[in-house]
């Protein structure tokens, strides 16, 4: 990969001193059935997940937010685990950028709409691990789209969760500082908004189990899914669910639910 090069003085047009900021985690979930099936997953999911991939991902949401990229940094970690940071500048306005309530795209479109920012990133951070004993094995994505400018980074949401094998999906909105307008006027947020929900296409929200928890006076946003359907092959690792006994599969399947509920709902439940 080329080595991107950072500028030295970089000029702002149109200056937005409002920053958006996209916080979103998901969550794969595993159940193998012993502890070396539990290493052979950590490796491959670590693998599937590398730097190079995760940076593909990130200059995809560049590219949907109508960004360019000042530099990149990224690494893999031993044993496992990989980041990328992503500095991220304005290209010049073709269109006034709108941000509509509705979804954005799930894969980049060149005549997407070019858009304004100004002093931004975009960052991910993956955390794969297992339960030493009760056979689960989770893979976590945590991933922040900051934007200042015309903007929001929802724009990308759609496309960043059809990016990994979500089974739970936590998200977070929130619109900080203020802008002024040519006659003085601070504005506290530039865009309507009622749920991050209106910005994921219908049939993926089809999917999930969704609930809200958002503070509109402050421009908070929190929303968390869950899949609703469960089909134990799809969460099984070298093994099938023909391959286990009767009371195999109800453990397994009982501590499959047991960890997505405490993640969805972010406690211990036993």
């Amino acid at each position: 990969m080329p080595k991107i090069e950072p500028l030295d003085k970089l000029k702002l047009e149109s200056f937005n001193n409002l920053t958006k900021t996209l916080s979103f985690n998901i969550y794969d979930i595993c159940y193998a059935h012993n502890g070396a099936e539990q290493k052979k997953y950590i490796s491959y999911i670590d693998e599937e997940y590398n730097a190079e991939r995760l940076t593909n991902i990130l200059k995809d949401v560049a590219e949907i937010i109508g960004a360019s990229i000042l530099n990149i940094a990224h690494q893999d970690y031993d044993p496992e685990g990989a980041s990328v940071t992503m500095l991220i500048a304005e290209l010049p306005i073709i269109d006034e950028p709108r941000n509509p309530e509705e979804p954005g795209p799930v894969k980049p479109q060149p005549d997407a709409v070019v858009a304004h920012l100004d002093k931004s990133h975009i960052t991910v951070h993956t955390y794969p691990e297992s339960h030493p004993v009760y056979g689960i094995s989770t893979f976590r994505a945590d991933i922040d789209v900051a934007t200042c400018g015309k903007i929001s980074p929802l724009r990308a949401l759609n496309f960043l969760i059809h990016s990994f094998d979500s089974d739970i999906v936590i998200v977070d909105y929130r619109v900080r500082g203020f802008t002024r307008d040519m006659n003085g006027q601070k504005h506290y947020i530039d865009h309507e908004i009622n749920s991050i929900q209106s910005f994921i296409d219908q049939e993926t929200l089809d999917r999930y189990q969704a609930m809200d928890v958002n503070v509109f006076q402050e421009n908070m946003f929190h929303t968390k899914m869950m899949v609703k359907d469960f089909t134990l092959d799809n969460y099984l690792f070298g093994i099938d669910e023909a391959d286990l006994s009767d009371n195999e599969r109800q453990l397994a399947i009982e501590r499959l639910n047991s960890e997505m509920l405490e993640i969805f709902y972010g406690r211990n439940m036993s």
